[in-house]
């Protein structure tokens, strides 16, 4: 997917429309606890101000469902980014409506702009599909679209974390644009990167890592990267439907028997692809997902009233052994109820194995979520070669789904 980039634009004197991911994390007194998602958009953004362009920053935060509500404003990312930038950041109270047009329209070179939350409006979310089927909300999709898109000269797209949805910001702005130029930003660019070399040009052996809850979640992952992965190590809740359909007994852990046959069939499948499919050889098991609560090693069936919370100490082990001689990992999905200590121990080795293995020379993927955040809470960030900023668009993107909102964007 090779797309012109912010670099292939002439900015100066243009008005720049850029969509970011500023759906950053807010404590009760609408405080930023993170502003990581801020920091990753500071080199589009500069670039664009450095070469005279004007500005204007769009983004939705949470899910205010269409309605107005001051605890999800983006007023704090406002301030937040004028600190980073070190200059005033002018920020609408609507990203439309004549006031919001107006200053847009006074803002000068390297001037920036960033308007309130487009979730604001119930018409940011309304689905295609949706508006194909209804005149009204395709109507009502369209003339928001044209709105922000009456704002800009040129069209900037560098918020992966959405990449995935066609949302009316993401999808049709950039359609009602068509003529001017339209671009990704250098984060989406060094996503693509990453994540389609790793798919397209890996070096072996290529393991991947997949925990987290649901096999239902990962199925179309799997699959893709069945004839793509050496390996691939299976850890996390989903492990417990791959071991229910061996026919173990797996007491309280979390399972979901609608996908008993589709498991046993990607066990062949990895198989017949000679694709080596690595699964726990023993696991940590509790009563109470409680901190610190009692829990003990099993090596087979788990009894009833305990459940399976962590991948042992031998499956950490080996793991690691798998992780050592690998030359691309892509991780996402924790091995354990990570946020709970002590289940966090499996999670936390393979975040170090995978650190180890990117020092002797391995390209690393975290695919966003709470694999990047158990890799951040460990302060390993600096040992990854990459963390994607959207978990679920990395995931689909593993799954090989195409994204509309980026197919429609200019081609380099």
């Amino acid at each position: 997917m090779a797309k012109k980039t912010v670099a292939d634009i002439d900015a100066k004197g243009k008005k720049v429309l850029m969509r970011c991911d500023f759906n950053v994390p807010l404590d009760e007194n609408c405080n930023i606890t993170s502003d990581d998602r801020i920091v990753k958009a500071l080199p589009t953004i500069k670039s664009i101000l450095e070469r005279g362009g004007a500005l204007i920053l769009m983004s939705h935060l949470g899910r205010p469902k269409g309605q107005r509500n001051e605890k999800m404003s983006l007023a704090p990312v406002a301030k937040r980014l004028s600190e980073l930038l070190g200059k005033d950041v002018v920020f609408a109270d609507d990203c439309i409506g004549p006031e919001t047009k107006a200053k847009a329209q006074a803002l000068k070179a390297a001037d920036c702009m960033l308007l309130e939350n487009l979730r604001f409006h119930k018409e940011e979310t309304i689905k295609d599909k949706a508006a194909k089927e209804d005149e009204q909300l395709r109507r009502a999709k369209d003339d928001f679209a044209k709105e922000l898109a009456d704002l800009a000269d040129i069209y900037v797209d560098d918020a992966f974390g959405t990449a995935h949805r066609d949302n009316t910001s993401m999808y049709t702005v950039p359609a009602v644009m068509e003529g001017k130029p339209r671009v990704i930003g250098f984060l989406i660019e060094k996503e693509l990167k990453f994540l389609g070399q790793a798919l397209s040009e890996p070096k072996r052996p290529f393991v991947a890592i997949l925990g987290g809850a649901k096999v239902s979640d990962k199925i179309g992952v799997i699959e893709n990267l069945i004839d793509k992965v050496d390996r691939i190590l299976i850890g996390g809740a989903m492990a417990y439907t791959f071991y229910k359909a061996e026919g173990r007994t797996i007491g309280n852990s979390l399972c979901e028997d609608d996908f008993l046959d589709k498991a046993t069939e990607l066990v062949k499948q990895a198989k017949d692809a000679e694709c080596e499919m690595v699964f726990p050889v023993d696991t940590i098991v509790a009563q109470k997902l409680k901190p610190n609560a009692g829990n003990k090693v099993v090596t087979g069936d788990i009894e009833p009233d305990w459940q399976g919370v962590d991948i042992g100490p031998e499956s950490r082990k080996l793991f690691a052994e798998k992780l050592n001689s690998a030359k691309t990992i892509v991780w996402n999905g924790p091995m354990g109820v990570f946020e709970i200590p002590p289940f966090d121990e499996g999670t936390k080795t393979v975040a170090m194995a995978v650190a180890e293995a990117t020092d002797k020379g391995a390209q690393s993927i975290i695919g966003g979520g709470d694999s990047a955040s158990a890799v951040q809470k460990l302060g390993l960030e600096d040992k990854i070669s990459h963390i994607s900023t959207g978990g679920g668009a990395s995931l689909e993107f593993l799954e090989g789904k195409k994204f509309v909102c980026l197919e429609i964007l200019d081609e380099k």
